[in-house]
């Protein structure tokens, strides 16, 4: 553990700053007791514990197993009990109501229609359900003194066949809540270009679209997601390592794709515990998040899954603090990265950085020159 300067902001101070995250799974943030009654109500019996406290740890304890495959596999409970437009609300303002009380003032939540399809709704009773959800979190959290902005991306699965079908629901909705559109799911077998049709789609719609890529495999994939798709960012992202050589006396030579990636300001929407979880990296101190912020790419900090990994947004930035010695400039760093990479219109985001993340991270920095 590296020595804390004088300038490492507190736990208190790191959740009290302004954050923006762009890559959250709603399925994979739920609370452990709202698992365990959405499954009462909804009759669903497949759940390994009803003891909130145990089954919280036993899905922190499956997705730390090293492989992004086993990782993928505790989904199959959340999704099952977000079968219902009733379970889709609540799970969406819950996920809103525990962004913001955790500091978060924009998120974007990505989530894929075509999994909650089981209990007899539509694509779009989905999408209304969750969209609704969100607002009445974030009306919650209002009235808890907490401003936070969510945005819904769609989800596209990699290994199904519905990228299209999802990419015209994303654009339908695109003035109703949904802010753009993803494929997720393991990347080895399923490369980006099987959906490059849904891509297609959306450049010719004008709209937004990031794609999981770089996280299990390897720089083919991003490669094929930047060239071939087009993405607007990188979901994970974190193998343009292997692209970075460092010499023993500590000179970096980037890649041609790696200096595409940091020349063209494209982002990278890192995940720290996940990584760890899936066995991307083996270490915080090892995470080339570290190398990325020095060589100024487009780094930004997410939370992934925070069922799962057990992690918030703050928690992210406490492990990176303690990790790196960051400080509350690299913090604001980080946020702004975010939020200039957010998938809303450009004046939207310039005023999220200047009226609410800069004014935060000044008056977290004030409370050092008066201590």
């Amino acid at each position: 553990m590296k020595s804390q300067t004088i300038h490492a902001p507190t736990a208190e101070q790191i959740r009290r700053a302004p954050k923006v995250v762009l890559h959250d799974h709603l399925d994979g943030g739920l609370r452990p007791g709202t698992v365990v009654e959405l499954a009462r109500e909804n009759g669903y019996g497949s759940l390994p514990y009803d003891d909130t406290d145990k089954l919280g740890s036993w899905f922190r304890e499956a997705a730390d197993s090293g492989s992004l495959e086993r990782y993928l596999e505790t989904f199959a409970h959340t999704v099952g009990v977000m079968q219902t437009e009733n379970a889709l609300r609540r799970v969406a303002a819950e996920c809103a109501e525990d962004l913001a009380a955790d500091g978060v003032v924009y998120a974007e939540v990505r989530y894929a229609p075509e999994q909650h399809l089981e209990g007899g709704l539509t694509l779009e009773q989905v999408v209304e359900a969750v969209n609704a959800g969100f607002r009445e979190g974030e009306r919650r959290a209002r009235e808890n003194g907490h401003r936070i902005r969510v945005g819904a991306l769609l989800t596209a699965m990699r290994h199904a066949a519905r990228s299209l079908e999802i990419a015209e629901l994303a654009n339908r909705y695109r003035d109703s809540g949904v802010v753009g559109f993803d494929i997720a799911g393991a990347e080895a077998g399923y490369p980006p270009t099987r959906h490059l049709d849904a891509f297609e789609f959306l450049k010719r719609e004008n709209n937004h679209f990031t794609i999981h890529a770089g996280e299990a495999f390897g720089l083919p994939s991003i490669w094929q997601a930047l060239q071939w798709c087009g993405a607007d960012r990188l979901g994970h992202g974190v193998r343009i390592i292997d692209d970075i050589q460092v010499a023993e006396d500590g000179s970096v030579e980037l890649g041609r794709l790696a200096a595409y990636v940091r020349d063209k300001r494209i982002p990278l929407e890192l995940c720290p515990t996940s990584n760890l979880q899936t066995g991307a990296v083996d270490s915080y101190a090892n995470h080339p998040i570290g190398l990325l912020r020095r060589l100024h790419f487009r780094v930004t900090v997410n939370t992934d899954n925070r069922l799962m990994s057990g992690t918030t947004m703050s928690r992210e930035f406490e492990h990176l603090v303690e990790t790196f010695d960051y400080a509350l400039d690299d913090l604001q760093w980080f946020t702004v990265n975010a939020m200039k990479s957010a998938f809303i219109p450009f004046d939207e985001r310039v005023a999220m950085i200047d009226d609410v993340i800069k004014p935060g991270y000044a008056t977290l920095k004030a409370e050092w020159l008066f201590r």
